[in-house]
C-alpha cells in the first residue's frame, strides 16, 4: 500500500484503488482451468495448484529465484529453514515439474546461495545438464561478528540437451574502461578510443561482480525481501533466448523477470502466490511500456559500473534529465 516516503525514494507502491485494478489484469487458478492462455499474464495462484495446468514444453527459458533454505517472511507467507534432507524434498516436489515446461533446447537459470545451493546442484544435475555456475557478488547485507559477511549467491546454468541450446554470447559482452591502453604500430589494439574514454568489449565470466543490489534511489526499486536487480535478469535473458520468446518464472516475486523480458521483446509468464507482489509486477510491467530502460545496460551494450557517464546521457537523454539531481552520483556508482 501507498506510504509516505522520502523525495529522492523511488522505491515502487500503490495505491488501494491501483490494487483494485491491476488484480483485474491477473490470471487466476479457475481462469487457467477453463483454458485461458499463460503468454504474457502473471498468475496469482499457489505453484503447485497451477503447475499441471501449465502447458509443457513452452518455455524457452526458466528462470527461478526460489525461497532459499532460510525463515524469511514474505509478506505474511513465512518460508521456515529446514534440514538439508527436507529441502532436498521440498526442491524436489516442484523442479521436475517445472523443468517439463521447458522446450528441448531450452535453457534454465537456478538461484540459491551458499546455504541452499548444494542441494540445489544436487536436484538440478538430476534432470538436467549443467553447464555452468555464474558467482553473483551481491554487496549487501550487514557483517557478520563470528562469521564471514555472506556477500555471494549462485545461478547454475542448465539445458536439457547440451548439444543443442541458444547462447548469444555477443549480447553480453561488457564493455570495460581501459586504464592503461596498449597500442600496436600507433593504434589501439582491442580497444576503442572514444572523446569520452577508452573501452574494450569484454567476453563475459561466470563471476560477476558489477551488479547492485536494487536500491531506494533506482526506479525498479521495490519492498521485496530478495529482489533481484534487472541488469542480472537481462544477463541472463539476453543471453540464453532471442527476441518473441517464451520466459517463464515459476517463484516470481515482484516480477522482475516479466519486467525485463517484455524490455527486451520478449514474452513472459510468472506465478506468484502473493497477491500485493503480483500487482507489484502489474505495476512494473505498465512502467516497462513507457520506459524500456534498464540500469547498467545502455545502447546494447551491458557498461562497467562508474563508466556510463557520457554514454548514457546522449543514448537516453531523458533518463538523465530525471537524474540529475544532487544525488547523481550516488546512481551513478549503482550500475
Amino acid at each position: 500500500m501507498s506510504t509516505d516516503k522520502a523525495p529522492r525514494n523511488r522505491t515502487l507502491t500503490t495505491t488501494p484503488d491501483e490494487v483494485c485494478e491491476l488484480c483485474q489484469r491477473l490470471l487466476t487458478h479457475q481462469q487457467l482451468t477453463n483454458g485461458m492462455s499463460v503468454i504474457d499474464k502473471t498468475i496469482n495462484a499457489d505453484l503447485m495448484d497451477v503447475l499441471p495446468l501449465l502447458p509443457d514444453q513452452f518455455a524457452n527459458l526458466i528462470i527461478i529465484d526460489p525461497p532459499y533454505n532460510l525463515t524469511k517472511d514474505f509478506n505474511g507467507n513465512i518460508f521456515t529453514a529446514r534440514s538439508q534432507t527436507d529441502y532436498i524434498d521440498y526442491v524436489r516436489q516442484w523442479l521436475p515439474i517445472v523443468i517439463d515446461k521447458l522446450k528441448p533446447n531450452g535453457s534454465l537459470y537456478l538461484c540459491g546461495d551458499w546455504k541452499c545451493t548444494a542441494a540445489l546442484q544436487q536436484v538440478l544435475s538430476e534432470h538436467l545438464h549443467i553447464m555452468n555456475r555464474i558467482t553473483w557478488q551481491r554487496e549487501k547485507g550487514r557483517g557478520a561478528m563470528h562469521n564471514w559477511k555472506n556477500g555471494m549467491e549462485d545461478i547454475w546454468f542448465a539445458v536439457k540437451n547440451p548439444q543443442d541450446y541458444y547462447f548469444d554470447v555477443d549480447a553480453v559482452k561488457i564493455r570495460r574502461q581501459v586504464i592503461a591502453p596498449y597500442r600496436a604500430n600507433g593504434k589501439p589494439k582491442d580497444w576503442e578510443e572514444t572523446d569520452s574514454g577508452n573501452y574494450r568489449m569484454t567476453y563475459p565470466s561466470n563471476f560477476w561482480d558489477d551488479i547492485s543490489i536494487p536500491f531506494w534511489s533506482m526506479p525498479e526499486n521495490t519492498d521485496h525481501p530478495t529482489q533481484k536487480p534487472e541488469k542480472l535478469i537481462a544477463k541472463l535473458i539476453l543471453a540464453s533466448s532471442k527476441e518473441g520468446d517464451i520466459v517463464f518464472d515459476p517463484f516470481l516475486g515482484s516480477g522482475t523477470t516479466s519486467v525485463v523480458a517484455k524490455k527486451l521483446n520478449r514474452h513472459y509468464c510468472g506465478v506468484e502466490v502473493n497477491t500485493e507482489y503480483c500487482c507489484w509486477a502489474e505495476k512494473r510491467l505498465e512502467m516497462a511500456a513507457k520506459d524500456p530502460s534498464i540500469q547498467g545496460y545502455a545502447n546494447g551494450v551491458f557498461w562497467e559500473r562508474n563508466t556510463l557517464n557520457k554514454q548514457l546521457s546522449e543514448t537516453f537523454p531523458q533518463k538523465m534529465n530525471r537524474v540529475k539531481h544532487k544525488n547523481t552520483s550516488l546512481q551513478m556508482n549503482l550500475f
